[in-house]
Parts: structure tokens; sequence; C-alpha cells
């Protein structure tokens, strides 16, 4: 590992470089296994919030197997795409095949998504749920597309703004017409006000060119809405760590 460096002197995210991808899983994980026991230590049950997209996928496997109480350990999703049981692309699916494979399959698993595919539904049942259940997220782990998008907050989404300031922790999202949306630009999303209920912040990068995407977005850009991934460490709480390898 490199040392490691902050990007804006203003707000200081610190991104932590790695060698290569074993050493990068080898951090991350043992990161996200530390908190989590730490947090139990004070708590009986804790939350594990967790993106999707292939980027985490190593660190996935890393967790399956670790040593942690997973019957006291709750995982949900940062953001989920609107589509039906079955069909392909489902961050949900991600995880049972990923995650729940070896012993984090005793895990409790909260999906955003069940059979009512409506966004505005999902998100204000997954808000509530939060709300009721009142388990501390231990860590909220958040990837960034090339677009500069985190969770399913889109640059140019239509109702970026009311995801940015809503006081909600999970927001319906339409991002019709964003490139980075693919073929999915309904979503549900966790917003900056579920980022900063977080313990930890971790944001998970791979490759020179999602790098360069997050330097620019610390120094060329000063609006969150130019480069949604700006409120993982402009939201107030916890500080943000970055965790890059090439």
């Amino acid at each position: 590992m490199t040392a490691n460096t902050p990007v804006n002197p203003h707000q200081q995210p610190v991104i932590h470089r790695y060698i290569d991808q074993t050493a990068w899983v080898r951090a991350c994980s043992t990161i996200i296994v530390q908190a989590l026991h730490a947090d139990l230590r004070s708590s009986r049950n804790v939350l594990l919030l967790l993106s999707g997209g292939f980027t985490p996928i190593p660190i996935f496997h890393a967790l399956a197997e670790a040593d942690l109480p997973w019957p006291q350990i709750t995982v949900s999703l940062v953001d989920e795409r609107i589509i039906a049981a079955g069909q392909p692309g489902r961050n949900a699916d991600l995880l049972s095949e990923h995650l729940f494979t070896g012993a984090a399959a005793k895990a409790r698993f909260w999906p955003l998504l069940d059979t009512d595919l409506d966004p505005t539904h999902a998100a204000y049942d997954a808000s509530q749920r939060l709300a009721g259940e009142s388990l501390p997220i231990s860590v909220v782990v958040l990837g960034m597309g090339g677009d500069g998008h985190t969770a399913s907050l889109f640059p140019g989404a239509s109702n970026l703004d009311a995801a940015l300031t809503s006081p909600a922790p999970y927001i319906a999202v339409d991002a019709t017409g964003c490139p980075g949306a693919g073929s999915w630009p309904h979503r549900v999303s966790l917003t900056p006000t579920g980022f900063g209920m977080a313990q930890r912040r971790l944001l998970l990068l791979t490759g020179t060119h999602k790098l360069a995407v997050f330097e620019q977005a610390c120094s060329k850009y000063t609006d969150a809405r130019q480069a949604p991934v700006r409120t993982t460490w402009e939201t107030s709480g916890t500080a943000l760590a970055v965790h890059w390898h090439p």
C-alpha cells in the first residue's frame, strides 16, 4: 500500500491506495469485520449496508466466510433496481450469489423490494423499517460510477435535488435519460441523510479511470448535482474513507 493522500484540502477525503486487488480485498474486508465486531460489543444487533455492481464482489467473497456472529448482523442494500423477481440485474441477487454462500448465510437480510415494484412504496417501507428497528448502521459500503454517481444518485436525474435534500434515508429515484443508469432508470436509493446515519463510510474504487473521476469530483466540481459522489464526504457525520486499487 502506498502513502495515503488527502484529495481536497477543504473536505479531506483520504484515498487509501493498494498495490493490487489482493491487498485491497484483505484491507477492506478486515476493516468491515473489525467494525462489526466493535459495534456488536455495544449493541446486540447491527446493520451493514452494501452496494451492488461488480466492484465489491471480491470483498463479498472474503466476507462470506468471515468469523462473525452473523445471526446478530442484518445486511441490506444501499440501492436497488426496480426489476421483477427472477429477472437479471437485482442487487439482492448479487448478494445471494456472492455473499450469502458461507457463514454469512446466517445473517438476516432486508431486501429493498418485495413483490411490490412501486419505487415510492419501496423507499417509504425501507425508511420506516430503518426507523422502526432502530438498528445502528455499522458500515455503509459505497461505490461510484464513471459519471460520478454514488448509490443511485445520478447526475441529471429528474428528482436529484429532492434526493440530495430528503430527510428520509431512502428515496425513489427516476434516472430516465441518465446514461449511468443503463437499462434500469427506476431505483430505490439511500440518500445523504442515510449516509449520515452510518458510523463508518467506505467508498470502494478500482482502476485508473475511476480514480481520475473521483479526483475530478473533488477538485473541479463544487456542486453535488454535477458529481453526486461529493455527498459521500460533504454529508455531516463520520469521515469518508476511500479505498482504491489499480
